[in-house]
């Protein structure tokens, strides 16, 4: 049969003539499993869920300081717990495997309790398309229920107490080193505003930004000695007229005081009148000089008007020794106070032409501040830049800190605390019997084919043409007689599958 494909009436065919092994063997299996899973011991399953709470505090108005993943913070607390640290203290605390504590290694005890303990990861809701991890179980197996449900607990106070103690550690070692990074920033700060204000110090009125007003300082400067130029050469003018002025007023009393002529009096008149029409270009008829000009002139027409009326007495004797008159006296002070102008006007225009040069000295040299300037600005800029980002980062990671400690940042909390279990999660006797069952079927099925494997009747008539290659011409019954075929009747298997023999021919 196993020579040619079967089909579903050999596949019947043979669980009718197989079905007592088969059923034999399912029925051995079902109560033989149940047996060994009496023998084996109890296991019993204490379970927690914790809840991963977010903060309460939005990350928008304190931003954390620990930016892994749960899941990644979640696998390196599993192996700071699990570790033979944590839980060697846990064995002897709750007495666990107290027949193998004393003659089996620690570091395997270490690794029964750890197959032991199972941190699954609760996955969100499909439809939230979250990615956040809302929650994780925590399952103990042991095989006592108590020991399992206080095992359960005080690893899960352990997972919550190193969540709290790691985060704040990291906040607050955050903080101290950025403070750390603040101070060494601080002296880099300082030590860039000392260059820029000593630069500033030493080139005062030089930089860029004076530059503007260096130059229209320059401007008015220049507008001054302009000014103080013309000045001082007005004042040299006004001397040079004074002191001609002066020297005709001298001649004219000295040949007055030797003797009168209508000569002399001629040329002070024409000296006068010359003046006066020099005063009369340059001021107004109000002016003092030319209303003093003026009343010479017409003091000097009287006398020779009065000379000429007394020729006799003018030329007689000579006349005593007198003072100067007032209008010498007054151009011998007006030239005084021209030459303390020109003295003001020369210390001024010097200061003005000093000045001058050091603004354009200034001008000059600004492109070169600039450039220094620019650079010692940029590297204080930056320092302070770094500055201020550190003092908010240090400010940031304070806060954080302080919502750790106040418990408000994630927090693992206790949904399901661990629960007392009140029957073994292993074995599963009824699984066990299950699967005896389904073991012996599958024995006695095997058992079955491999039988009829080595089977080599022919019990149709395919099986004689795919045995011999030949068509079958004729079948002949076994004949038997009528107390063999009712001591057959009835057994199982051989109901109507009689071998037969046939004839073939070509």
């Amino acid at each position: 049969m196993i020579q040619r494909e079967l089909t579903f009436t050999d596949y019947a065919a043979i669980l009718r003539r197989r079905w007592v092994l088969i059923a034999v063997l399912a029925a051995i299996g079902t109560p033989l499993a149940y047996g060994v899973s009496r023998l084996l011991p109890n296991r019993y399953t204490s379970q927690t869920l914790v809840l991963i709470e977010q903060p309460t505090v939005p990350s928008d108005f304190v931003k954390p300081v620990i930016t892994t993943e749960i899941n990644a913070r979640l696998a390196s607390m599993q192996e700071e717990i699990l570790s033979r640290t944590r839980l060697e203290p846990i064995i002897h605390q709750f007495g666990l495997y107290p027949n193998d504590v004393n003659h089996v290694p620690v570091e395997e005890l270490v690794a029964r309790l750890q197959k032991s303990i199972q941190v699954t990861p609760v996955l969100p809701m499909a439809e939230t398309q979250s990615q956040a991890l809302p929650g994780f179980h925590i399952i103990v197996t042991l095989d006592n229920p108590k020991t399992a449900q206080e095992v359960c607990a005080s690893v899960t106070s352990m997972f919550i107490e190193e969540n709290l103690r790691l985060r704040q550690q990291r906040s607050e070692d955050t903080t101290q080193f950025l403070a750390q990074q603040l101070v060494d920033a601080k002296a880099k700060l300082d030590a860039q505003d000392s260059r820029l204000a000593e630069f500033k110090s030493r080139y005062i009125g030089s930089l860029p930004d004076e530059e503007q007003g260096n130059l229209n300082l320059l401007m008015g400067l220049t507008s001054q000695l302009d000014a103080a130029t013309q000045a001082l050469a007005r004042a040299q003018q006004d001397k040079s007229f004074a002191e001609s002025m002066l020297a005709q007023q001298v001649a004219a009393w000295q040949a007055a005081q030797t003797g009168s002529n209508p000569e002399t009096m001629d040329a002070q008149l024409a000296a006068l009148q010359t003046q006066l029409a020099n005063l009369q270009a340059r001021y107004t008829d109000d002016y003092p000089d030319v209303v003093k000009t003026k009343n010479e002139i017409a003091a000097l027409q009287k006398k020779m008007a009065d000379s000429e009326d007394n020729p006799k007495a003018a030329g007689t004797g000579k006349s005593p020794k007198t003072a100067e008159p007032a209008q010498i006296a007054q151009l011998r002070a007006q030239v005084h106070t021209t030459d303390q102008v020109i003295a003001e006007k020369t210390k001024e225009q010097a200061k003005i032409q000093q000045a001058i040069k050091l603004y354009q000295d200034r001008v000059q040299s600004s492109p070169a501040v600039e450039q220094q300037y620019k650079e010692l600005t940029r590297d204080y800029q930056t320092a302070l830049d770094f500055y201020n980002d550190l003092l908010k980062k240090r400010d940031q990671s304070a806060m954080a800190a302080d919502l750790e400690r106040h418990q408000e940042g994630e927090n693992f909390s206790i949904l399901d605390p661990a629960n007392l279990p009140d029957k073994p999660s292993f074995p599963n006797r009824p699984m066990f019997a299950l699967g005896g069952l389904a073991g012996g079927l599958a024995l006695g099925i095997g058992i079955a084919f491999f039988l009829e494997s080595r089977d080599s009747s022919f019990r149709t008539e395919r099986d004689v043409e795919i045995a011999l290659r030949l068509p079958v011409l004729a079948m002949v019954p076994a004949v038997e007689s009528l107390m063999a075929r009712k001591s057959k009747h009835g057994a199982a298997g051989k109901a109507g599958d009689s071998p037969f023999h046939a004839g073939a021919g070509a």
